[in-house]
């Protein structure tokens, strides 16, 4: 059996790191020095909340997101507050349940509308198992203030450098397509064009804004537009290439970094430098493309698109990416229905361990529980994991010192171990959460020995979710994995049997969907492999076939790509390659 597919390795986050440890650190130094400790340590669970929820997207993205972070998690705060301060029994219980039935309600709706649900949900926690000093109020303001800090922390470098992450984005799809030529005919070639795939999602992610809706003028943007266009033409091309199957002069796998440099150049040259560093744009042989008059109809077409790309090429139309609901009704239902049985199981245990302060065992289920955020088990596992460490590290540190400065010091420690996890490991993350909760606790006034404490209530509620999503809905990764296998697959056959006239434009955006589809489900696929089942063998053969599928299709949307470019060899035989994805899929 193949390998299984796997993400490539992202590099460390350090400006990340940098934001987390400036909005933890902030805050508490604030309020420390004014006396407002209480309020400073809500606006530092603000910044840690929103720290979880920074990100390398654009500004615009950014901001949004955090924005929907801190307000919903302001709201919840605010309703948890008020149940708490009401006195009477069961009204925390019950503001938490109907906020975990709100939260599983959108939580599979999309990823915006997930985070907002999970912090919702957050909120409503916190604020029903901290009772927090003064009025009413003044808590939601001071979270909110904390989430509005690492906004403005990560939405600065928008002043002098606005399109920086989307120049990015496009250049890394050219560098993908370098080194997929530079890989054809090798055994790392079906790697490389994968990786080339994922680096065109992920710049129609980043572009969406400037690529759909009201066309916004600019220089900036249209180059961007017209960049992303020309590498969606170059990611066909280079697919033929690599569907060839043989190896390609070393010149050849400099021609997309030629033509990103002339597209994109780099800030300080200005394009008629680039532009000379590439090569003539009219030239019949241009600089890095010995193939004019060659035998290969995808080389004469890499020519003649280094010889016609440049910043006055008309901007085709995009479509946005298609979104993939893997669920139903029924599945959103018995989510939801888990969600909130288990938030109510964790309270219920909460209220008889720990009376009113047992907040972080309904906290934990609102952290774990999230399928739409990748498989259940390792989440719980990994959470379990990053607590154990989070109290060791948290305890060492105590040893050492417990002066308030020095654990505030920690704390941005910690939020900067916080902000790469995020982005590397689950368990990194939740070490990072787990030692700067302790320290908010520690100001808040509750020195309480809770070490222990926190280790188990971390495993009772990562054993309630997992009881209660195996025995009920076991197999939610495996029906995603074949919802989103039978979407791909739909997807490869439409751009199959596209009329040989139809427009360009049609051709590319209906090429894009099925690639974007097919990276989708093999991710699922992949989720799916990490689920543990009590029938694993059963689901484990189902997932090869749906992988067999995913390759079938792949292989099938490659030779559609040759052949529109001419390039498909005498013995391709389109209905034999759909033959083999549906017989993957069992159709």
């Amino acid at each position: 059996m193949k390998a299984p597919y796997r993400l490539p390795f992202t590099p460390l986050p350090l400006a990340a790191a940098a934001r987390g440890a400036v909005a933890l650190a902030v805050p508490l130094l604030a309020g420390v020095a004014t006396g407002q400790v209480a309020l400073a340590v809500l606006a530092g669970i603000g910044a840690l909340w929103g720290v979880g929820q920074d990100g390398d997207d654009p500004y615009r993205q950014r901001v949004l997101r955090l924005g929907c972070t801190g307000g919903c998690a302001a709201l919840g705060l605010l309703a948890g507050e008020l149940a708490l301060r009401s006195a009477r029994p069961g009204a925390v219980t019950c503001c938490l349940v109907a906020a975990a039935l709100v939260a599983g309600a959108v939580s599979l709706r999309g990823r915006l509308a997930s985070v907002s649900g999970l912090h919702l949900l957050l909120g409503v926690t916190v604020g029903g198992g901290i009772p927090v000093p003064g009025p009413w109020w003044q808590a939601p303001p001071a979270l909110l203030s904390g989430v509005a800090l690492v906004a403005l922390l990560s939405a600065t470098p928008w002043l002098w450098r606005r399109h920086a992450i989307e120049r990015a984005a496009v250049r890394a799809v050219y560098r993908a397509a370098s080194g997929a030529l530079a890989a054809a005919g090798g055994p790392d070639a079906e790697a490389a064009r994968r990786r080339l795939t994922a680096a065109l999602d992920h710049a129609h992610r980043v572009l969406d804004r400037h690529l759909t809706g009201r066309r916004r003028p600019g220089k900036e943007p249209d180059a961007l537009r017209t960049a992303f266009h020309t590498a969606v033409r170059l990611g066909e091309v280079t697919s033929a290439l690599v569907w060839e199957g043989r190896e390609l002069p070393r010149c050849v796998s400099r021609v997309p970094l030629l033509m990103a440099a002339r597209l994109l150049p780099e800030p300080g040259r200005g394009p008629a430098s680039a532009t000379a560093a590439a090569g003539p744009a009219g030239s019949a042989h241009p600089a890095g493309v010995p193939c004019a008059g060659s035998g290969s109809p995808a080389l004469r077409a890499l020519t003649a698109l280094y010889t016609s790309c440049g910043p006055d090429r008309p901007r085709d139309t995009t479509p946005r990416l298609p979104a993939s609901p893997w669920h139903g009704r029924a599945a959103q239902v018995r989510y939801t229905v888990l969600l909130a049985g288990c938030v109510l199981a964790a309270q219920l245990c909460a209220v008889l361990l720990h009376g009113p302060r047992g907040y972080w065992l309904p906290m934990t289920v609102a952290f774990v529980y999230k399928p739409d955020f990748g498989p259940v088990f390792r989440r719980a596992l990994h959470r379990c994991a990053g607590t154990v460490a989070g109290v060791a590290a948290i305890g060492a540190v105590t040893l050492l010192t417990t002066g308030t400065y020095a654990l505030i010091g920690a704390v941005a420690a910690f939020a900067a171990v916080m902000a790469v996890g995020v982005r590397h490991h689950y368990a990194l993350a939740t070490t990072g959460l787990t030692a700067i909760v302790f320290v908010l606790v520690d100001l808040l006034g509750d020195h309480r020995e809770l070490s222990w404490a926190r280790i188990l209530d971390t495993a009772l509620a990562a054993a309630i979710v997992l009881v209660a999503h195996f025995a009920l809905w076991p197999h939610s990764a495996r029906g995603r994995a074949a919802a989103r296998t039978r979407a791909a697959v739909s997807a490869a056959h439409r751009y199959r049997d596209l009329p040989a006239g139809a427009p360009a434009a049609e051709r590319y955006a209906l090429r894009r969907t099925a690639y974007h589809r097919l990276a989708e489900a093999r991710r699922a696929v992949l989720d799916a492999r990490r689920e543990p089942g009590r029938t694993a063998r059963e689901v484990a053969g189902l997932l090869d076939a749906e992988e067999e599928a995913i390759a079938a299709a792949e292989r099938l949307c490659d030779a559609v790509g040759a052949r529109h470019v001419g390039s498909a060899p005498a013995a391709y035989t389109p209905g034999a390659v759909r033959c083999t994805a549906a017989g993957a899929m069992g159709g």
